[in-house]
């Protein structure tokens, strides 16, 4: 089962690579046109408006697996066990409200969004918007399984804390003074 999820995350990772090399050529492209030659390509501009949409929300998706959220955790860490856990369970408690009312918001415009054609491409904005679909039922899946995590005690206290240090605030070994010879100057 886990290397399915992971191929599947696999595939995201590539879809992302893929929106946005395809991004960087049409619009790329649609310069060199207007500029170099006073033609274009007429779906550029809503294509790679529409890759962008699919890279964000596939990108959320792709991180959220692997705990690259921004966070704030200077508080968390000074709580005891039981008040990261509580805090644990709320923040996963939360998304997964969250995640279920954009599946739910997701759900009530998809006959406008079926029936709503874009205006250059031609095609039905359910296959812009329809990404919702996804991300809210992946990120709630992600969500049921970190809070099962929790309820059966499966999480350690550092996987309580899940925000990665940035490489700023990593401490480097310090060196050694050098010794000034007598005089002051080096």
């Amino acid at each position: 089962m886990q290397k399915i999820i992971d191929l599947f995350f696999k595939f995201l990772e590539l879809l992302v690579v893929l929106c946005l090399v395809a991004m960087v050529f049409m619009v790329f492209g649609n310069v060199v046109l207007r500029y170099g030659f006073n033609s274009g390509i007429d779906i550029s501009d809503e294509m790679s408006r529409y890759c962008f949409i699919w890279l964000t929300y596939i990108g959320a998706m792709v991180a959220m697996r692997e705990k690259g959220h921004l966070g704030v955790d200077s508080l968390v860490r000074h709580l005891s066990l039981r008040g990261k856990q509580v805090c644990f369970f709320l923040s996963e408690a939360l998304m997964l409200g969250c995640n279920i009312l954009f599946l739910m918001g997701t759900w009530q415009m998809h006959e406008l969004q079926v029936s709503n054609v874009s205006p250059v491409v031609g095609i039905s904005m359910i296959w812009v918007y329809g990404i919702g679909y996804v991300v809210s039922v992946v990120m709630s899946i992600i969500n049921v399984h970190m809070l099962y995590q929790l309820l059966t005690g499966q999480l350690a206290e550092e996987d309580l804390v899940v925000v990665i240090e940035s490489e700023d605030t990593v401490e480097l070994p310090t060196q050694a003074p050098t010794q000034m010879p007598q005089g002051g100057r080096p």
